[in-house]
């Protein structure tokens, strides 16, 4: 195989065709393996049919180095990628004692009987190998022939990104086309947009001609990829080159690489031992979600309420009524109330706030639809902040997280000298 391999990725599902599920698999593989320097040269989603699949393999088979499948292992009738390729490639299925085993023990687990159905998973190429399913009874598939790759794994998501991340990115590390480590080095900014970032760096790139500057964008987050345009740089001069880039994008500057805002403000909370509470409104327990999903957040996140009517304000937050009278549920004011209720109800040090008009419907002329307000409770004071969005009811739900966690994580950095010295007293 050469060292630049020719990768396709084929993603088989009817399903993904019209339009039941996300085709999420092939944005996955794309990152995972451009990260390591291995960029997906063509892709395509092919339905369940036998013609179908046979066509799209053999044509994938003959133009590239690495073909990559998705889906069709399952223990359903019209899961028949295995057999279909199989007989494409002109090889032999044989039955594999090992999986039969895997798969009964999983059920066994579960306190349940393995199905009849789920014996056709039992079976791999007769000169294959087998990967692993930790997590499903569909085990991967993987045949080396002609100096080529051909690896299959399952269509569930937490089925196949274990599966490629612990077994897949070895094997292709193993055989020298994947890089030992990231290929780019990557910052993460919040609150600043696309081409500003550009418009910071651009001294930067114009002192490094051979540097390549790739820029993603979600929702208020921009991160920039910094990587060498002919491989002439080596990476550790780019790292250096990441260095100066981060003086550069100043307070914008997040982390480097991919943590989550989230997982920042989690870091500087458990430098600080420090905890902090939610209270949410319209984004409906997007925020609650974002420190649920950090292993260990329980250190500092100690929980959180979806106050979404006013009485739940009132009564589980602890909003005086006086405020939602005077200025309404969606104000400064209530955000403020809420962040520094739910500190005191839920005994934390920070208390953090998201009251809003989400759209399409609700808003006024002071707070038309797209208006956010957030509030944040600290040792040191309270403040409120009011940001607005254009967009769909989920990218403003989304973009007032981001808005408020990097909001925290602003402020947590500006008064870190004070919060920790106030947090000292007594203690």
């Amino acid at each position: 195989m050469s060292k630049n391999p020719v990768i396709e990725v084929i993603n088989f599902g009817d399903e993904l065709l019209v339009g039941i599920r996300e085709n999420s698999h092939l944005v996955y593989l794309g990152d995972q393996l451009a990260r390591y320097g291995l960029p997906i040269q063509r892709s395509r989603v092919i339905t369940d049919e036998k013609g179908e699949i046979q066509r799209a393999f053999l044509d994938a088979w003959e133009h590239s180095d690495i073909v990559i499948t998705t889906g069709g292992l399952g223990p359903t009738a019209d899961d028949m990628t295995r057999e279909n390729i199989a007989e494409a490639l002109g090889t032999e299925l044989a039955y594999d004692a090992t999986i039969f085993e895997a798969i009964e023990a999983r059920f066994q687990l579960m306190g349940r009987k393995m199905s009849s159905h789920h014996e056709k998973q039992c079976y791999r190429f007769a000169d294959g190998e087998v990967l692993h399913n930790e997590r499903g009874t569909a085990p991967g598939l993987l045949l080396r022939r002609d100096g080529k790759l051909l690896i299959m794994l399952p269509g569930p998501t937490h089925e196949l990104r274990p599966m490629f991340e612990q077994q897949i990115i070895p094997i292709l590390q193993q055989r020298g086309v994947l890089a030992e480590e990231e290929a780019y080095v990557q910052l993460r900014t919040c609150g600043v947009g696309e081409s500003a970032v550009e418009e910071r760096l651009q001294p930067l790139v114009a002192k490094h001609p051979g540097l390549t500057v790739a820029f993603c964008v979600h929702f208020g987050i921009v991160d920039v990829r910094l990587s060498s345009r002919d491989g002439l740089l080596p990476l550790e001069q780019i790292k250096q080159i990441a260095g100066e880039a981060r003086d550069l994008l100043g307070e914008d500057f997040v982390c480097y690489g991919h943590c989550s805002l989230a997982h920042v403000i989690y870091r500087e909370l458990r430098a600080l031992d420090r905890t902090l509470a939610v209270a949410e409104s319209c984004t409906g327990g997007l925020l609650c979600n974002a420190f649920t999903n950090i292993p260990g957040s329980s250190k500092v996140f100690v929980g959180g309420v979806v106050c979404y009517a006013n009485d739940v304000k009132v009564s589980k937050v602890g909003v005086p009524e006086s405020i939602l009278e005077q200025h309404g549920a969606v104000s400064p004011e209530c955000a403020v109330a809420m962040a520094s209720g739910i500190s005191e109800r839920l005994s934390a040090d920070y208390g953090l706030s998201v009251t809003g008009f989400a759209g399409p419907e609700g808003g006024n002329a002071r707070n038309p639809v797209g208006t956010i307000h957030l509030g944040y409770h600290s040792p040191v004071g309270v403040w409120a902040k009011t940001v607005r969005y254009t967009g769909g009811r989920l990218d403003v739900k989304t973009r007032a997280v981001h808005a408020a966690l990097d909001w925290v994580r602003r402020k947590l950095r500006q008064h870190k000298v004070e919060e920790f010295l106030c947090g000292n007293e007594g203690r």
